[in-house]
């Protein structure tokens, strides 16, 4: 998954098929990592967030005993994927989830731990190329832009429903956007005589508003809106961090976590939470660190790691990836595993059968 724009030759058929469509960022460092915890047989690999396959492609390719449990929001990138992961069989389950649902997830599935665990966060490589979903903001299109598209809230309700006050605090705080209140005061003037309703002519006004040597050094102008309408609609960053310390919790012993962001927001909390289980909470005066003060997890990866310059050049969507990876070293008294669905939000599938979409609720 990405945060990145594909300039608009670049967008893929829609009809095509997912290995055809998606070039997974990262791919042989992120099995290099997750492997040397599925070498057992029947050991649990769990993609929190699917996408079309491509990660869990090669996870099942190199780790020939362990299964693949893939959860995924977007019922069209489910279906996607299943088709693309059926020859290998029971070997893979997708799951019509939100990540933080992970634990639950695995419960259902009647499986107490993961042995190794792969987030890809932002919005997909079909999101963006799929014109109708309102994700890029090169072509227009409707403002939706949600990853599940039988639920919830679309960014045209959040422009035309928000006061100034919270159209301001969502794109300060979810784009990083410096003009925020300008832009949130332009779009209440300008929904008073119509409501906005595709994306060209939400990009119209960002042109007109965001100052042009802004525009110059800062790229796009609608680059850091259209995040924040995402990530608001979809309530990213909530579901991440609860996603985050699920799966921690619900990693085996020996078991290993990759993380894979696209923006700094989604960074800081992938670090924080990594850190804060690497770090030993043994008070600096305390003589001896007790065992349960002891650090529960060990970095795999010094800070995060970038794609290189060729993977770069070969894929323009990996530009903004940064990794994190860690591997948990020992039990806590809140890894026992949790019970029942915390939501509606899913049905369980097997690889050759489209996912069942039932009633659901806004994560």
């Amino acid at each position: 998954m990405t945060d990145s724009q594909p300039p608009a030759e670049e967008t893929a058929d829609a009809d095509g098929a997912a290995g055809d469509r998606h070039v997974p960022v990262m791919l042989g460092r992120c099995v290099d990592l997750l492997a040397p915890a599925l070498q057992r047989e029947g050991a649990v690999y769990v993609d929190g967030t699917l996408g079309m396959g491509g990660h869990a492609e090669a996870v099942l390719e190199r780790c020939p005993q362990a299964r693949a449990v893939g959860i995924d929001r977007d019922p069209q990138a489910l279906a996607l994927a299943g088709e693309r992961l059926a020859r290998f069989g029971d070997r893979f389950t997708g799951v019509h989830a939100v990540s933080d649902d992970l634990p639950a997830v695995l419960a259902d599935l009647g499986l107490a731990r993961a042995d190794a665990v792969l987030f890809d966060l932002g919005v997909s490589s079909l999101q963006l190329d799929e014109v109708g979903r309102g994700f890029a903001y090169r072509t227009d299109a409707p403002l939706d832009m949600r990853m599940d598209q039988t639920t919830g809230p679309t960014a045209a309700d959040v422009l035309n429903g928000y006061d100034a006050r919270d159209l301001e605090r969502v794109l300060r705080d979810y784009g990083e956007e410096r003009f925020a209140r300008k832009i949130a005061r332009a779009v209440v003037r300008e929904r008073e005589a119509q409501p906005f309703t595709g994306s060209g002519r939400l990009v119209e006004l960002l042109h007109r508003v965001v100052p042009a040597a802004s525009q110059r050094s800062g790229g796009h102008p609608a680059k850091r809106t259209f995040q924040a309408l995402r990530i608001e609609v979809n309530a990213e960053l909530t579901v991440w961090e609860q996603a985050l310390d699920r799966a921690l919790r619900a990693l085996a012993v020996g078991g290993r976590i990759v993380v894979l962001s696209y923006h700094s927001l989604e960074d800081r909390l992938t670090k924080r939470g990594l850190a804060a289980g690497a770090t030993s909470t043994a008070p600096p005066q305390m003589p001896v660190e007790l065992p349960e003060q002891a650090p529960w997890l060990r970095l795999l990866v010094r800070g995060a790691e970038q794609a290189d310059a060729a993977e770069v050049a070969a894929n323009p969507r990996s530009a903004s990836v940064r990794l994190r990876a860690a591997e948990r070293t020992r039990a806590t008294p809140d890894q026992a595993p949790e019970r029942g669905r915390t939501t509606d939000r899913r049905a369980p599938h097997t690889s050759d059968q489209p996912p069942t979409t039932q009633d659901e609720v806004t994560p």
